[in-house]
């Protein structure tokens, strides 16, 4: 019988939450458990193992990421957009480290293509739409963007930058205005 008051969403809302405590990679549905101090058997009547529970992790990162940059871009274009969503992705990371790292876990086709990634991916092409990119240079800034935010948050996460100067917010500055400058100035296709 399951035990009172948990449910698969408090589950996962708890697993996220000590993701971002101890880091992603450590949640389990033991260390889960120990939270609730119950049995590990009584949380397999709403998880079916600990890659159901970081699957659901990644599926609530990602939902919370939409509605952040969703609320951010309204009413926003061009750099105000860019930098509105770069800056949702940034904050939330460092707002929630763990979670920041679940919405990166590689999900099944068939769960990826029904979770909030797929509103991500739609809110970056409204931002891109106000520089005028046609595919498949569109899908070429997603894959920019997506990769700079995330390699630069990862990197200041883990302390890659905290050694030497400038300040980490005048690099990010910086690198808003170039990618700024970068889609407005796209170049155009070689044929090779």
């Amino acid at each position: 019988m399951a035990r009172a008051g948990l449910s698969a969403d408090r589950l996962i809302q708890a697993g996220a939450e000590l993701a971002d405590e101890v880091g992603f990679e450590q949640v389990t549905v033991s260390a889960l458990a120990r939270r609730f101090d119950v049995k590990v058997a009584s949380l397999y009547s709403h998880l079916r193992n600990s890659q159901d529970l970081k699957t659901g992790i990644a599926l609530l990162a990602l939902e919370e990421l939409a509605d952040r940059a969703a609320t951010a871009l309204a009413g926003r274009s061009g750099k105000d957009a860019l930098s509105a969503l770069a800056n949702v992705y940034r904050d939330y990371a460092r707002e929630h480290p763990g979670r920041y790292a679940a919405a990166q876990l590689r999900l099944d086709p068939q769960t990826a293509a029904a979770s909030a990634g797929v509103r991500n991916a739609q809110l970056t092409r409204a931002v891109l739409r106000g520089y005028h990119l046609c595919e498949p240079d569109q899908t070429h800034a997603v894959r920019l963007l997506g990769s700079t935010f995330h390699g630069y948050v990862s990197l200041e996460l883990g302390g890659g930058f905290s050694h030497s100067a400038p300040d980490t917010e005048e690099t990010w500055t910086r690198i808003l205005d170039a990618l700024d400058a970068l889609l407005r100035n796209w170049p155009t296709s070689s044929s090779s």
